[in-house]
């Protein structure tokens, strides 16, 4: 198998016209932060961690805490013949990582709901740990429609 980077497109075939309706999208107003996503992509990292399924697992359960996130459900997924998943479901949203172990490579998100959480840290502990030697981190705060700022969240019924 080749290696190379080119099969990481975020968006595998979506073309200028997809690119364009996102440009072209009509956004409400928003006003209230509802928490802080965090992208973080990791190059040049241990080969060997990006590959033990047992080590990310405890990776992303450190990254939780180190978060002040609680870890509601863990669920992980090797690939033949490299490469896991790791998806932590939190009270607070999500933790998510894919490797790339013959590249070096590992994908990181991080999205936490309200402010006493700091995503931040979870990623400062993948970087750490998986022994990057490069890092790229992309962090914004999601923000509720103005509409529904107020509103109670309800069931459809």
């Amino acid at each position: 198998m080749e290696n190379n980077l080119s099969c990481l497109h975020p968006n595998p075939g979506w073309g200028e016209a997809f690119s364009k309706e996102i440009i072209d999208l009509n956004i409400p107003n928003t006003t209230l932060s509802i928490g802080k996503h965090c992208i973080l992509e990791l190059y040049d990292c241990d080969k060997n961690r990006l590959n033990d399924e047992a080590f990310l697992r405890t990776t992303i359960t450190a990254a939780a805490k180190s978060a002040g996130a609680k870890l509601l459900n863990l669920i992980t997924h090797r690939f033949s013949p490299y490469g896991v998943t790791c998806l932590a479901l939190l009270a607070e949203s999500h933790i998510s990582i894919h490797t790339w172990p013959e590249n070096g490579y590992a994908a990181v998100d991080v999205f936490t709901c309200g402010e006493q959480t700091m995503p931040e840290e979870a990623c400062h502990i993948f970087k750490t740990e998986l022994l990057a030697e490069q890092f790229s981190l992309t962090s914004f705060k999601r923000k509720t429609p103005e509409d529904i700022k107020n509103g109670l969240r309800k069931p459809h019924s």
